[in-house]
């Protein structure tokens, strides 16, 4: 199974080749995209020179600042043409620890058995009797489920955090505990069911945007504990705009929503996910 791993940047040059060389240590198997968008600090020039040293690492140059969401979805664009069968979010700033990848792929269904006619594991069974499988379509890395947690944060962000979380899923009916949270991964087969080209959120309310239209395409969602570490170098790209951005799209898609969910006949299938 092939595996990219979509790194935006915008002015991460503290971070770049060390949140990059801790991916292809920890993940040796594993490509890297850095989608970089015209750093004016030379992230995109160094991001460059990593990529001329290895190649399993690839870098996008995008004309400027467009935000997260439209970062992403360039990169899983890039993905899917290139034919990855598994594409993983990932922060630069060393708050998604690449030594935890591990636990968000292993826990991801493997490509093509999504919708399975092989036999049954009883001979008595009908022969087209679907067989299920083991793993999720979207796996989250989680900071609210029972293992995961968060260093160096201050009361105020484990509020917004926890608070926007506990908002988008009574909102939207959500039943994952870390709605915001922006590790993740998908199967190729479940970014296209999402449509991702045309989520056009940015910010966290991008993952928000991204984890409703998954459940709403009937795909299975599993939570994996994660450790988020704030980070240490450069500035946190979040801002009022940001949150009131995702306060407002949650609230427009909850209303607009409630005749549908409770026409709702299609449940995601549940992933109980056991990490070692």
């Amino acid at each position: 199974m092939s595996t990219l791993v979509i790194i935006p940047t915008y002015d991460e040059r503290e971070n770049v080749e060390s949140i990059v060389g801790r991916v292809r240590a920890a993940t040796p198997d594993v490509d890297v995209l850095v989608v970089d968008d015209n750093s004016p600090d030379g992230t995109g020039a160094l991001a460059d020179a990593l990529a001329a040293a290895d190649q399993r690492i690839h870098v996008m140059h995008r004309a400027g600042k467009e935000g997260l969401g439209a970062a992403y979805r360039d990169g899983m664009r890039w993905a899917l043409d290139a034919g990855y069968d598994r594409i993983v979010e990932m922060d630069a700033d060393g708050s998604h620890r690449p030594e935890e990848l591990h636990r968000l792929l292993a826990a991801l269904r493997e490509p093509g058995t999504r919708e399975t006619g092989a036999p049954a594991a009883s001979t008595n069974a009908p022969t087209n009797t679907p067989v299920p499988t083991p793993g999720a379509d979207v796996v989250l890395g989680s900071r609210w489920v029972p293992g995961g947690g968060v260093v160096n944060w201050p009361a105020r962000r484990r509020l917004l955090s926890r608070g926007g979380s506990a908002y988008s899923r009574i909102a939207l009916g959500i039943p994952a505990k870390d709605v915001t949270g922006g590790y993740r991964a998908f199967t190729a087969e479940a970014l296209r069911s999402i449509h991702f080209a045309d989520v056009e959120s940015q910010g966290y309310c991008f993952q928000i945007d991204m984890l409703r239209r998954a459940y709403r395409a009937g795909l299975s969602v599993a939570e994996v504990p994660i450790t988020f570490v704030e980070r240490e170098h450069g500035a946190s790209k979040m801002s009022g705009g940001i949150v009131r951005e995702a306060m407002w799209r949650v609230t427009v898609w909850g209303v607009s929503g409630l005749p549908q969910r409770f026409r709702r006949t299609r449940v995601p299938v549940p992933v109980k996910t056991h990490v070692g």
